[in-house]
């Protein structure tokens, strides 16, 4: 008797996937479309009412001080509408020596920013890359000193820096002196070191592999070579942060030097607003003045700002 095989069915194959509706596409990229609208159109709003105090700043620099108490509950208030000249610019000018006082703050920012790029990396570096005694106690104590607002101290600090050591000069003798006062590096030295540099610093440099540095060390680099050779052309967000975060105080600063400063030749421009508010207040002038003192910051907002954002956005990921 003759055995029949039935052969074994073949395996069903698996179904295809079904093809994704056309109509769910295009109602996705639609949404998308009609989200990326709304961000934009929020975005555009919030920056129109950010530019409100601004505009009405420089339009009011035009008006003199009768126009703008007439326009200040209008819509006019931010027009270049009516009596519009540059008498108040050339009223600033006659009024307090502009040239001069944006001398010193340029002079005051640039050195306050740059000196504290280089103690604040390296002292960064020495706290996230050195293994030392006692590392995490100074680390503890710089962070807790953010907490320490500075009208707290500046009155000791007038008291320390009215006794620290200077070299003057009398009569073309440099002669041994003391006290700080009334000098430039009064505005700049206690400013240097700066806590939260110190912290963003050693936050992005423990981000850097420490084998770049293990790798230096066997070839003979000393650790000031491995913080100049990698860890600072590594670090470019890590600086353009910093100096954006150091370079407002600096150019904003008034408390400080309207207690250390008493010659108007050393005065920077935030204490040059006291000008325009000791008899009867010239807002025009004040609008001026206040014109004047911006443009750079702004000026150097929008030359570099894709490098702004970019670096805050960087060092707060790598943070």
């Amino acid at each position: 008797m003759t055995a029949t095989v039935t052969p074994a069915p073949a395996p069903a194959s698996a179904p295809a996937s079904a093809p994704r509706p056309v109509g769910k596409d295009a109602s996705e990229r639609r949404r998308r479309r009609i989200g990326k609208i709304l961000m934009y159109v929020v975005m555009s709003g919030f920056g129109v009412l950010f530019l409100f105090p601004l505009v009405f700043m420089f339009v009011s620099s035009l008006k003199p001080d009768a126009q703008i108490l007439r326009d200040v509950n209008s819509p006019a208030a931010f027009l270049p509408v009516g009596d519009i000249s540059l008498d108040n610019y050339f009223g600033v000018f006659d009024r307090v020596p502009v040239a001069q006082f944006m001398f010193n703050s340029v002079l005051v920012t640039v050195l306050t920013v740059g000196l504290g790029l280089i103690v604040n990396s390296m002292a960064g570096f020495a706290l996230s890359r050195l293994r030392w005694k006692g590392r995490l106690v100074v680390m503890a104590l710089i962070i807790a000193t953010l907490i320490v607002p500075f009208e707290t101290i500046a009155v000791p600090m007038v008291y320390w820096v009215s006794h620290l050591p200077t070299l003057v000069m009398e009569g073309g003798v440099l002669k041994y002196d003391f006290g700080w006062l009334n000098t430039y590096q009064v505005q700049i030295v206690p400013f240097i070191a700066n806590a939260f540099s110190i912290f963003l610093f050693a936050q992005y440099f423990s981000t850097i592999p420490a084998s770049l540095d293990e790798a230096a060390r066997i070839d003979g680099a000393s650790w000031f070579t491995v913080y100049r050779r990698i860890i600072v052309p590594l670090s470019g967000p890590a600086f353009a942060t910093v100096a954006i975060l150091t370079f407002l105080p600096a150019w904003n600063q008034y408390l400080w030097p309207l207690m250390v400063v008493q010659k108007e030749g050393l005065r920077p421009v935030m204490v040059g607003m006291q000008y325009f508010f000791q008899l009867n207040t010239a807002w025009g002038e004040v609008m001026a003045y206040t014109s004047l003192i911006t443009l750079p910051v702004l000026i150097v907002f929008l030359v570099f700002q894709r490098a702004f954002v970019s670096s805050i956005a960087a060092s707060g990921v790598k943070g």
